[in-house]
């Protein structure tokens, strides 16, 4: 991430300058997009180093959950994003001023190949807050190639209105991105559960354990986005062995759900009415069976 915003800084000046010789707001609106980029790459970059911070007394688990808000935060910046280009491109249609299209060309073909540079710096993006950068790098890429697309445009068929249109079409797909980050870093900041986990399936497979009367109070969630987080009650059979219970209680979330992180509180149950006690209901037969 230090790598792709230094690369953005040098080329967020060209783009700008370029935009204001030409009178292109596909460039101005590219170079807005990349200085936005760049503090959006330093807050990542920020939280980064925030997460790192060990837990203590006032942040039990710690501050990974930085990475989460930065993600969020970016998400909206790409939303404000959107609107400021959709303002300035409808105002432009109305009355397209002229454009250089050679030197608007040129601007964008070294944007993109800075943008190119700076995404491929980020090809390793897994958590949500690196998905959030990479986002915002992927759409300096695609502004650059509309940019190039509109400067052609004008210099082959002399069509300004090419500038503010390509600039909507690049607005609307930087709205899908900006969407979907702020949703799903959002969905994680309110302890969503994780899309590829059913509470409800989790809840009636740990039901199955061998000892296990009742799973109830359970609760699925990640503090970043990738490892989930389970808390759940278990009312046991009085006769169980309650450590045996326990480990197939884990074993069975570690090796069904890839849940490795879980809080597993253990109830007592006295079987006293064998026809209507959960102890007793029909379970389900063995795989294969």
């Amino acid at each position: 991430m230090l790598l792709s915003l230094a690369i953005l800084l040098v080329f967020t000046a060209v783009e700008a300058w370029g935009g204001w010789l030409s009178n292109s707001l596909a460039l101005l609106a590219e170079a807005a997009h990349m200085l936005a980029d760049c503090g959006s790459l330093l807050l990542a970059v920020v939280a980064v180093r925030a997460s790192r911070r060990p837990a203590d007394a006032r942040h039990t688990y710690g501050s990974s959950r930085y990475q989460t808000l930065a993600a969020y935060s970016n998400g909206l910046i790409l939303l404000a994003l959107t609107a400021w280009v959709m303002a300035g491109a409808i105002l432009r249609l109305i009355a397209p001023p002229a454009v250089d299209g050679t030197l608007m060309l040129k601007i964008a073909l070294v944007g993109g190949a800075a943008n190119f540079a700076a995404f491929l710096a980020l090809s390793g993006a897994s958590s949500l807050n690196e998905r959030g950068a990479r986002i915002h790098i992927l759409s300096d890429l695609l502004g650059s190639m509309a940019a190039a697309g509109a400067a052609l445009l004008i210099l082959e068929l002399h069509w300004r209105a090419a500038d503010p249109l390509l600039s909507i079409f690049v607005a609307l797909l930087i709205l899908r991105s900006g969407w979907q980050l702020t949703r799903e870093a959002g969905h994680v900041l309110l302890q969503g559960a994780p899309a590829a986990l059913d509470a409800d399936g989790i809840s009636r497979d740990l039901a199955q354990v061998p000892g296990v009367c009742d799973v109830h109070h359970l609760h699925v969630w990640s503090l970043t986005g990738d490892a989930p987080v389970v808390t759940l009650h278990a009312t046991v059979d009085a006769q169980a062995d309650r450590q045996g219970v326990l480990e197939g209680i884990l074993g069975r979330l570690r090796e069904r759900h890839a849940i490795t992180h879980a809080t597993v509180q253990l109830e007592g149950a006295e079987c006293l009415d064998e026809t209507k006690h959960p102890c007793h209901r029909p379970r389900d037969p063995p795989q294969g069976e």
